[in-house]
């Protein structure tokens, strides 16, 4: 897919002065909500004691630091965002913030970010939240996402480091097999909750000619993908109960919302009739289902059932 081309320009000229809710915009508060909570997560689960202070500048640095990913990712992916209906009226396409200006928001922000946890929490802390921001904003932004198929197998990893990140900020450590067990679950997540997103999403990503895996091997095939990750993520998301930091509430939780799962994704593999309802449904549950697991997890730790 080397060859793609792009007729959308990158730097959109502006159309309107831009406002605090455009910046906001480019920042992904939905996507950053999901990274603050797990980061959260990490943080409490880790073994130890953080001051309070010390944990919300924690948070805030990992929320600044994906707001400052989503950023760069909007600025480099303005072409495509232009001709995709999802996205068509995202700051940057529709207009309202130039691409200079969104590059050099995420720029600050990155550097703003990762500084303040190195100062202010721990360096082990800063080198992983910088790791996250250059692996999302440069290896998957702008070379796997329209290089290959596998662009959100291999990019998923952005999305799971931050429970690892709150995780070392508590510890100082990177060597914790716990945290990167909470990685391994986003990690598993990611491509059917995007999977089921790109099936009735199909369209927009041929039309800018973007290898997400229906696109280039078909939705019978992305629909077998979506099964196989499907029943391999709900081993794993037992993995903290097998590892003695989550106690049975998780468990149950764990087990009856994988059930539910895997019953979606086999609902979405036998669908044959070029119909996603059952695609949006397991995308929405996806959701659900990784706030659930984590929740349960966090309410564990600060109920001391663990």
């Amino acid at each position: 897919m080397s060859d793609i081309t792009f007729s959308a320009e990158r730097d959109v000229p502006r159309t309107q002065d831009a406002r605090a809710g455009d910046y906001l915009a480019l920042l992904k508060p939905r996507v950053m909500s999901l990274v603050v909570f797990t980061s959260l997560i990490g943080l409490l689960a880790a073994p130890g004691s953080i001051h309070p202070a010390t944990a919300i500048i924690a948070v805030i640095c990992i929320a600044v630091g994906a707001g400052a990913s989503g950023a760069i990712n909007m600025w480099f992916d303005a072409d495509i965002d232009a001709a995709m209906s999802r996205t068509i009226n995202r700051p940057v396409p529709s207009g309202r913030v130039t691409a200079g200006d969104a590059l050099a928001f995420g720029l600050f922000l990155s550097v703003a970010s990762v500084l303040t946890m190195g100062l202010l929490v721990n360096l082990a802390a800063a080198g992983l939240l910088a790791f996250t921001i250059f692996f999302y904003a440069v290896v998957y932004t702008m070379w796997l996402k329209r290089l290959t198929p596998q662009n959100i197998v291999i990019g998923g990893a952005a999305g799971a480091f931050p429970p690892v990140i709150g995780w070392a900020a508590v510890t100082g450590s990177l060597l914790s097999l716990e945290a990167w067990t909470l990685f391994a679950i986003i990690f598993v997540w990611t491509p059917p909750h995007f999977w089921a997103l790109a099936l009735f999403r199909n369209e927009d990503y041929a039309r800018v000619g973007v290898p997400m895996l229906p696109v280039v091997a078909g939705e019978p095939a992305t629909r077998r993908q979506i099964l196989v990750y499907s029943l391999i993520l709900v081993p794993v998301t037992l993995l903290p109960y097998a590892l003695g930091f989550a106690a049975e509430l998780y468990l149950a939780g764990a087990a009856l919302s994988g059930g539910l799962f895997v019953a979606l994704a086999l609902a979405v593999h036998r669908d044959t009739q070029g119909e996603f309802r059952n695609a949006r449904r397991l995308f929405g549950f996806s959701i659900l289902y990784l706030f659930l697991l984590f929740a349960l997890l966090g309410i564990e730790h600060l109920g001391g059932l663990v």
